[in-house]
């Protein structure tokens, strides 16, 4: 049987044990007053026979019948009031036995011992249940509540919840198991955490390294388009057609590579919270390096002269920033290029600016937005990660971007001075 089920029964055993007592004591109250009016009726007696008053006035006024020794009859109303249990009581004077008085409160002091003997036993039983009743609630507060905690915190555990400590309260016979579990909850969540670094800094070097990919796979078709180029330019497409040929191979393997890089770097993305960026001084003049880097993409002018200064750059992250918006700019304006500097106090501003037919003024707002795509990207790959990136890139490298329709698409990028 369930504790609870014990303790149930016992409290409602206690309950009637005490409706029983309570019964008793009642009767045993009025057995008292009797008792109490039975002594004093008796002194009552005994001095009015002192004072010399009739005995039969005596008799009826308390109920009594006064027998004395000096009666013909004595001995045998003596035995015959023992026989129908009347009380009798020692009449005496100057140490004399001069007789008995006999009150006709028939059985009562008999039914008075036993009730009294009931009522003890009774409160006896009472202060078993009790003890019971409290050896139950030390067992369950000492040995089984532990027990209970451990449980929840066990389901806890197993549900992933592992922030909630264990606590070991003071008395607990069980501490070593509750400290050994809550010592296993920790090693449990240090390993999870570790777990999730890890994975996320696999899933980091995955997609740095398929972004990274992305560069030489976009010069290997560039050298192959100008080697077609250069083909048709000589006139001898026919006597090369077998370079031709291989040259379209080579091509069509780097878009096959291309895409896949693609997918595995939109795969690794999608499930990261964010990328790491880390910001550091670093020269200006390491930008107008990394857009001569571009130039394989098309034709790309710098306008003016880059302000020489330090700047607070993530120097990855800003290659990848100025190559995406490069790339969407060769994508789908498929102009020249022209990136202009501009200095300012708190820093410098990068321009970078297409002569294509720019965004739809309604979906300038969204063009940084995950997996957002234009209107103007079918046909045309991409996963719509390129200006989301770009924004992130540049919001944690305490940065700004924005981008608008200036006779094109027009981006600018802030880089903060040091």
């Amino acid at each position: 049987m369930k504790l609870r089920y014990i303790t149930i029964t016992l409290t409602v055993l206690m309950g009637i044990m005490i409706a029983v007592i309570y019964g008793q004591a009642k009767d045993n109250a009025y057995s008292s007053i009797d008792v109490i009016r039975l002594n004093e009726n008796y002194k009552q007696v005994v001095t009015g026979l002192a004072n010399g008053e009739n005995l039969k006035k005596l008799e009826e006024s308390f109920n009594c019948q006064i027998l004395l020794k000096t009666d013909k009859d004595y001995e045998s109303k003596v035995m015959a009031a023992v026989k129908s249990s009347r009380i009798l009581m020692d009449y005496e004077a100057e140490s004399k036995l001069l007789g008995k008085i006999v009150f006709s409160g028939e059985g009562d002091l008999f039914d008075s011992m036993r009730r009294t003997l009931i009522n003890r036993m009774i409160q006896i039983c009472i202060l078993i249940l009790l003890a019971g009743y409290i050896i139950i609630g030390l067992i369950y507060y000492f040995y089984v509540l532990p027990f209970r905690k451990m449980q929840l915190f066990a389901v806890n555990v197993a549900k992933g919840e592992l922030d909630a400590p264990l606590y070991m309260t003071k008395g607990n016979y069980f501490g070593a198991f509750t400290e050994s579990f809550d010592m296993m909850r920790e090693e449990l969540k240090r390993a999870k955490e570790n777990e999730y670094k890890a994975n996320v800094s696999k899933k980091e070097l995955v997609a740095e390294l398929s972004h990274d990919m992305k560069t030489p796979i976009a010069t290997i078709k560039a050298a192959c388009e100008v080697l077609k180029a250069k083909v048709k330019i000589s006139g001898n497409a026919e006597e090369c057609g077998d370079i031709l040929e291989k040259v379209g191979v080579i091509e069509q393997k780097s878009d096959m590579i291309n895409q896949l890089i693609n997918n595995m770097f939109y795969a690794a993305l999608e499930e990261l919270t964010n990328l790491k960026v880390e910001p550091k001084e670093e020269p200006s003049t390491k930008v107008s390096d990394m857009i001569n880097e571009l130039k394989y993409y098309g034709t790309i002018n710098i306008m003016t002269t880059v302000p020489e200064c330090l700047v607070y750059i993530d120097t990855l992250r800003l290659k990848q920033v100025i190559d995406n918006v490069v790339n969407n700019s060769y994508k789908y304006a498929g102009t020249q290029i022209d990136v202009s500097f501009k200095d300012q106090i708190e820093g410098i501003v990068v321009e970078i600016r297409d002569y294509g037919l720019g965004v739809p003024e309604e979906e300038l707002p969204l063009v940084t937005g995950k997996f957002f795509r234009g209107s103007n990207g079918k046909g045309k790959s991409g996963a719509g990660l390129g200006l989301f990136l770009v924004k992130y890139f540049m919001d944690n490298m305490n940065g700004a971007f924005e981008c608008f329709n200036d006779n094109g698409f027009v981006v600018n990028l802030f880089l903060r001075k040091v």
